[in-house]
């Protein structure tokens, strides 16, 4: 599984990937992402390869991230992670097959990383 991470807080990406290299050590990080605009970005043009499901933070230095989706679409399934529990149901609008609250522990990664929602490949394709 192809994973990619949108997190401007350093630590809290760090953390993000051991607890993913714990749970699925077979998940390749494509890349950690610090902003809307990378993010606009990367999903803007063809990113190769596309991820199979992305880890994306509320809170960015630019914004919320809720205006990743008003600038361009992304395809496949999202997984907020974040300090913040006023914005779930905002962020079940888009992609999103689950909401972690910060700190992320890896019992609750693992269910949102394997959750049959996030292992379809049939529902969440990337754009050809």
């Amino acid at each position: 599984m192809k994973i990619l991470i949108i997190e401007d807080e350093i630590i809290a990406a760090q953390h993000l990937e051991k607890t993913l290299r714990q749970v699925a050590p077979d998940a390749e990080i494509l890349a950690t992402l610090q902003s809307i605009e990378e993010s606009v970005e990367y999903f803007g043009g063809e990113p190769v390869p596309y991820p199979d499901l992305v880890l994306l933070d509320i809170h960015l230095a630019d914004g919320l991230s809720f205006r990743i989706f008003d600038k361009t679409d992304i395809k496949c399934p999202i997984v907020f992670t974040t300090a913040y529990d006023q914005y779930a149901l905002d962020a079940f609008r888009v992609n999103s097959i689950d909401y972690l609250l910060k700190p992320i522990n890896a019992n609750d990664l693992k269910r949102a990383r394997t959750s049959p929602v996030s292992t379809s490949r049939t529902r969440f394709r990337a754009p050809s």
